[in-house]
């Protein structure tokens, strides 16, 4: 079995659609972290951080239950400048807030449907979030290279 393959067993179906969108941000200058903690309490499932230091918060959904069962996605918009749901091609998409982005998404890849509406950030805030995306990448990089140590901030 490939080692993409082997990976793709280990994954839940978010962290799926998550791998596919990172990957596709990655083709418009986008570097990505999954799972960063903006403010005690929410977690995005992909912050993307673009060549021009723009933020984007994705948000991954693998079914209607999954959505209506989120609650906090609404707080996420004030720390980004742009957001998005990634879904799969058999979620029922006209449920998704139609003021918000929209990300096609697999395993493998994915594609923007929907821009999500530009709110830019304030300096102060996109200063804060820039700096907790480089110690969050930075501590799973950490993590990766020394699996003894923690990689909670």
């Amino acid at each position: 079995m490939a080692e993409d393959d082997q990976t793709q067993t280990l994954l839940m179906p978010g962290q799926r659609l998550a791998r596919g969108v990172c990957r596709h941000l990655l083709g418009h200058g986008f570097v990505s972290v999954e799972e960063l903690v903006p403010s005690p309490g929410l977690r995005v499932d992909v912050m993307a951080l673009g060549p021009k230091g723009e933020i984007w918060v994705i948000e991954c959904k693998s079914g209607r239950a999954d959505f209506a069962a989120d609650r906090k996605w609404q707080n996420y918009l004030e720390w980004c400048d742009r957001f998005f749901w990634a879904v799969d091609l058999n979620f029922p998409t006209e449920i998704l807030p139609e003021d918000t982005g929209l990300i096609l998404a697999d395993d493998y890849g994915a594609e923007i449907l929907r821009m999500g509406p530009a709110t830019l950030l304030a300096p102060a805030r996109r200063k804060v979030m820039v700096q907790k995306f480089a110690r969050h990448a930075a501590l799973r990089l950490q993590a990766l290279r020394d699996p003894r140590i923690s990689a909670s901030p």
